[in-house]
């Protein structure tokens, strides 16, 4: 099977798009702080499988930015077959951490957290499928670094919409069963 003509990249793109992922990835890692040190997660009443959900999908944000963060340099610095074979590393750990979320989403007690998490919940495991299939479908069996960019990109949207729900979530308005009777 031939592979689609694909557009040649540069190593500076690569390691921009590295910059961003890690830039996410910080900001995250700060929120993630700032909501531990405050009394908000103290405050808020949830349930056990709810704040599993959260922990899991903490992880999950950690590692589909981590796909575009490690990638991106792998490509820039070494031959694409070491890309490739980072990617499928990530890509596994991702794919579990997937099922895992959506686990506990349908574990008693944590879909009701909220309902963008349960949508993000939904448009991630779709972007991961597709995420995790691109570069193969694009460029065949050892794509070039240029096959890899959609799914790279695709990481850092559902990375970013995952933050936004979780943010959306944690530091928005209580939802009215979880305000004291």
């Amino acid at each position: 099977m031939e592979s689609v003509a694909m557009r040649e990249i540069s190593d500076d793109f690569l390691v921009t798009m590295a910059q961003v992922a890690g830039t996410l990835v910080g900001t995250f890692l700060i929120g993630i702080f700032f909501y531990l040190d405050s009394d908000l997660h103290k405050t808020r009443r949830g349930a056990a499988a709810a704040d599993r959900y959260l922990r899991s999908g903490v992880r999950w944000v950690f590692l589909v930015l981590a796909v575009p963060l490690i990638v991106s340099l792998t490509l820039a610095g070494l031959e694409p077959i070491w890309g490739a074979l980072t990617f499928i590393a990530l890509s596994v750990l991702l794919v579990a951490s997937t099922a895992d979320t959506t686990y506990r989403v349908v574990a008693r007690g944590s879909s009701a957290i909220s309902t963008a998490f349960v949508v993000n919940e939904v448009t991630s495991t779709a972007a991961v499928v597709v995420l995790v299939t691109l570069p193969w479908v694009l460029g065949g069996w050892v794509p070039p670094p240029s096959a890899f960019v959609p799914s790279l990109l695709l990481a850092l949207g559902s990375g970013f919409f995952s933050t936004v729900a979780l943010v959306m979530t944690l530091f928005g308005p209580a939802r009215q069963d979880d305000t004291p009777a």
